[in-house]
């Protein structure tokens, strides 16, 4: 589950971008083209190139929230219609919605059962974000690895976030969301292994104790409640 609480960006705010020179212009991000951010600045439109840029504000647009409303309501065509939308004018943006819109393509593929498209999109991301923090996308390809049945090497991706949870009290937002979605992956690996207590223990972790993604917050609880139905499992 990619989109993280999309409620910590305003709905509209001041776009921005800063140059290697200091200076921040305000600007209307217009999109990404290959060369960098399309820009209108006045009456002018120009093409910023990501070389000269250090940084980024931008609003989520819309489309955003409405690509993770419909994700978490089960709409996975839809979400993937609104999020590939998004992606393709703005792929590339160095922002963290722009990050989060990538991944839940790829999100949305697993969830769809459709595993080579999953991995295209994530190498995409990767492709566009180089540099960027590895943790949400190893989340991506752990849900890959269990959708191949590779149990020992989903874990050994989410081990990390995990562990996290036990080391860090009262993590920061972000962290504590990526923690959420490690339980409810977790809880997969778990259910495949027959171990349906742990799973459902994992999954209620991230309903009650990182629900900060509702995406995954809403996927774990929906997974709980099967869980209960098919195999009459409680929390030890």
């Amino acid at each position: 589950m990619a989109a993280l609480l999309t409620s910590r960006w305003p709905a509209h705010g001041q776009e921005t971008i800063t140059l290697r020179s200091g200076q921040t212009q305000q600007v209307k991000i217009l999109g990404v083209t290959s060369g960098g951010v399309s820009v209108q600045i006045g009456d002018a439109q120009m093409v910023e190139p990501f070389s000269n840029l250090t940084a980024v504000s931008m609003s989520p647009p819309p489309e955003f929230a409405a690509a993770a409303t419909q994700y978490s309501q089960g709409d996975l065509q839809g979400a993937l219609g609104t999020a590939t939308s998004l992606v393709q004018t703005y792929r590339g943006l160095p922002t963290d919605w722009a990050r989060e819109a990538m991944l839940m393509i790829g999100d949305i593929y697993i969830a769809l059962g459709h595993v080579p498209e999953a991995q295209a999109a994530y190498r995409d991301y990767q492709a566009a974000y180089p540099d960027g923090d590895t943790s949400a996308l190893n989340i991506g390809l752990a849900g890959i690895d269990v959708a191949n049945k590779n149990l020992d090497a989903a874990k050994a991706k989410i081990a990390p976030l995990l562990g996290q949870a036990l080391a860090v009290r009262n993590p920061p937002p972000e962290q504590a969301a990526l923690i959420g979605r490690a339980y409810l992956v977790s809880g997969e690996i778990k259910e495949q292994s027959g171990d349906f207590s742990g799973a459902l223990e994992d999954y209620l972790r991230t309903v009650t104790i990182f629900p900060q993604d509702r995406i995954a917050a809403a996927g774990a609880q929906q997974r709980a409640d099967a869980l209960r139905k098919s195999h009459s499992v409680a929390v030890p």
